[in-house]
C-alpha cells in the first residue's frame, strides 16, 4: 500500500508515522521545516505509546510536485480553511492517485473531494486521534480511543478499499472499523469536535494549559458543557440521527443527549475527574490555534450545525453564542 498524506501537522504526522511504521509507503507533505527535519532524523512521536523514531517506509517533501509515484490513498489532513490551496497545489496528482478521503473537521470535506477527483473515487472517513506538532520533526500524540477511525463508502456499499484501509489502520495501532453510515459518523464526530472547541476556547481560552477535563468538573464549567451539548444534539436528532457514542469512552453524546440537565451536568463533572485520573490531557486543535494567535476553523466546526439549526427552525442560542464569541477573537488572529 502507497499513501499520501496532505498536510503533514500533528494528526497527519502521526498518522503516516503509526502507518510507516508497519510497512506502508508514506509520502508526506508538509512545511519545509517539519519535512527536513524528517528527512534528516526520521519522524519522532511521544506521547501515549511512549517515543518512537521512524525513518522507514517514511517520505516527507515540502510540494506536491515532489511526490512520486503511484498513491493508492490521498489523505487529506490540512485544515479545513487551507483545503481549496491545498488541493489546487495538488492538481498533478489527479492522475497517480486511486482514492482520497478526508480525515478534516468539516462535513463538507467529501463533497470538496469528490468536486475535485471524483464521486467515485472518494471514501468517506473519521478519525478522532490526537496530534500535535510540537517542534520540526516531533508530534505528540496525546489522544486516542476504543475505536479511533471509520471508513465508509459514500453510498452505504461495502468494498475492498475501505476494508483494505480498516485493516492497515488498526495494525497500525489505530484501531478502525468499516461502516455503512459514514454521513452519520462524520456529522457525530463534527458535533463531538465542535463541542469541545467551542467549549474551549470560550471557556478555557484565558487560561493557557488547562484540559478539557480539568474544566468540565467545575460545576459552571459542566453546565455550560451540557447547554452546548443539548444545543447540538437537538439539531442532530433533527436531522434524523440517534447518538451512537462512535467515540467512547471520550464521546458521550448520548448520555448528555437523554439525561435531565441537571443529571447531565453531574455526569459531566464525574466524565472530568475519571479522564483526568486516567492521564488523559490535551485539547482541541481549535483550542492550540487561538493560544497561538492563528485563526481558527469555527466556520468548518460551528456554523454546519447553526446552518442545519435555521433550516430546521430549531432555537440553539448557546451554540449560537459561542459562535459569536469565537468570531469575535477570530477578527484579531493573523
Amino acid at each position: 500500500m502507497r499513501m499520501l498524506i496532505l498536510g503533514a501537522g500533528g494528526l497527519g504526522s502521526i498518522l503516516g508515522g503509526y502507518l510507516a511504521n508497519i510497512g506502508v509507503e508514506v509520502t508526506l507533505v508538509g512545511r519545509p521545516a517539519h519535512t527536513e527535519a524528517i528527512t534528516r532524523d526520521g519522524l519522532r512521536i511521544t506521547g501515549r505509546r511512549g517515543d518512537l523514531v521512524i525513518k522507514d517506509n517514511l517520505r516527507a517533501v515540502d510540494q506536491t510536485a515532489k511526490a512520486t509515484g503511484h498513491f493508492d490513498y490521498l489523505v487529506l489532513a490540512v485544515k479545513g480553511k487551507d483545503t481549496a490551496q491545498a488541493l489546487a497545489d495538488a492538481a498533478g496528482l489527479r492522475d497517480v492517485v486511486s482514492s482520497a478521503l478526508s480525515v478534516q473537521n468539516t462535513v463538507e470535506k467529501d463533497a470538496t473531494l469528490a468536486g475535485w477527483l471524483g464521486p467515485d473515487r472518494v471514501i468517506g472517513a473519521s478519525t478522532i486521534e490526537g496530534g500535535t506538532l510540537l517542534e520540526p520533526g516531533l508530534v505528540r500524540n496525546h489522544l486516542t480511543a476504543e475505536v479511533t477511525a471509520y471508513f465508509g463508502e459514500l453510498d452505504g456499499s461495502s468494498s475492498a478499499r475501505v476494508d483494505d484501509l480498516t485493516t492497515a489502520f488498526t495494525a497500525a495501532g489505530l484501531p478502525a472499523v468499516a461502516v455503512g453510515n459514514i454521513e452519520q459518523v462524520e456529522w457525530e464526530k463534527l458535533a463531538q469536535i465542535a463541542l469541545a472547541a467551542a467549549w474551549s476556547v470560550t471557556a478555557l481560552g484565558a487560561i493557557p494549559g488547562t484540559s478539557v477535563f480539568e474544566g468540565m468538573e467545575v460545576p459552571e464549567g459542566a453546565k455550560y458543557f451540557v447547554a452546548l451539548a443539548k444545543d447540538l444534539m437537538a439539531v442532530y436528532r433533527a436531522m434524523g440521527y440517534e447518538p451512537m457514542n462512535f467515540y467512547a469512552p471520550l464521546s458521550r453524546l448520548k448520555e448528555l443527549d437523554a439525561l435531565p440537565t441537571a443529571e447531565a451536568i453531574k455526569f459531566v463533572i464525574r466524565q472530568g475527574k475519571t479522564m483526568r485520573e486516567q492521564g488523559n490531557s490535551g485539547h482541541p486543535s481549535m483550542y492550540e490555534d487561538v493560544l497561538r494567535r492563528r485563526k481558527t476553523e469555527v466556520d468548518f466546526m460551528l456554523k454546519p450545525y447553526l446552518a442545519a439549526a435555521e433550516e430546521l427552525a430549531l432555537d440553539v442560542p448557546t451554540l449560537r453564542v459561542a459562535y459569536q464569541i469565537i468570531k469575535t477573537i477570530d477578527r484579531f488572529l493573523a
